[in-house]
């Protein structure tokens, strides 16, 4: 596996207080990670450290193998980043906006023309390329802000709190602006927000970020069954000829958590780990499954129990 990110022991002290305390992640190319957590939890102080906008107290960040304290130019030529809050000249259309941005990047001519009509069409924006960015809402500006991403042909693109004061279509059309990238295009993306529903459907792992701490990375499911134990499934069931003899033989199958009976549906609860063997042997007692389904983690809920343990 490819490794687009590497930080090791990644520390940030200021007068003494640690932003951020020993965060140790990878992120694979191609992926989307997710670095979550509260405000004040030292995400976006990780993320400059990474871009090498503020050198570590201790510990190392890598970018394509660049290390970003003492190559920081060469981890700015291969990644994209769009700050919380973007700053346009609000005066200049959309179009010349991008002029200036690809021109501090070194493009000009028509590799820059080429660029920003390429970068407009991918954030939906090309019919309002001549528009005064000032007349933009917030959910046009982060699109906008992508496309300014985007001209550079960043590997990988790192995006802090992309969704924060959008609409509910402007931030559809930014997720789905982020898969894009990550899907089609290859950009492997760093994503960080506090807007935990929203992660869930887009990335592939995240981190969870607390008081300074990594606390909890991986997949969701994952870091689900470290948190909340494994998945509980529940499997509804009839029979023709409901037999307490048959009942008995399905709790003790293994997987089985509870068992429970209502006239004549059966509720079985079980390991989701043994759905489909649990599935085979109900009907190979007899029993017809009317409805089959897991349980799926919540990136709230591993959320909120964490930080209630810990």
């Amino acid at each position: 596996m490819e490794w687009v990110v590497e930080a090791s022991e990644l520390t940030k002290l200021y007068d003494g207080f640690k932003a951020v305390d020993s965060v140790s992640f990878r992120i694979a190319k191609g992926e989307i990670f997710g670095l979550l957590g509260p405000n004040g939890a030292g995400k976006t102080t990780t993320i400059l450290m990474l871009l090498g906008l503020t050198e570590p107290t201790s510990g190392t960040a890598r970018v394509y193998g660049y290390n970003s304290t003492t190559e920081p130019l060469q981890v700015k030529r291969v990644t994209g980043y769009l700050p919380e809050n973007v700053g346009f000249y609000e005066e200049l259309t959309a179009a010349e906006n991008l002029f200036y941005i690809a021109r501090l990047n070194g493009i000009k001519g028509e590799e820059a023309e080429r660029k920003i009509e390429e970068a407009l069409e991918v954030v939906g924006l090309s019919h309002v390329k001549d528009q005064a960015t000032g007349t933009f809402s917030k959910g046009m500006r982060q699109r906008l802000g992508l496309a300014s991403v985007l001209i550079k042909d960043p590997k990988l693109v790192i995006l802090d709190e992309p969704t924060t004061g959008i609409d509910p279509e402007g931030t559809e059309q930014v997720l789905r602006l982020i898969m894009k990238m990550a899907h089609e295009m290859g950009v492997t993306v760093m994503v960080s927000s506090h807007l935990l529903y929203q992660m869930q459907r887009i990335c592939d792992r995240v981190g969870i970020m607390f008081k300074g701490k990594m606390v909890a990375q991986g997949g969701i499911d994952e870091i689900g069954a470290q948190v909340l134990g494994e998945k509980q499934g529940v499997m509804k069931l009839t029979c023709e000829n409901l037999e307490p003899s048959s009942i008995e033989r399905l709790k003790n199958k293994d997987g089985v958590l509870d068992v429970s009976t209502s006239g004549m549906m059966v509720v079985v609860k079980f390991d989701e780990s043994r759905k489909a063997d649990l599935v085979r042997d109900a009907v190979s007692e007899g029993f017809i499954p009317i409805e089959v389904r897991g349980k799926e983690y919540s990136l709230e809920e591993i959320y909120m129990r964490y930080f209630q343990e810990g």
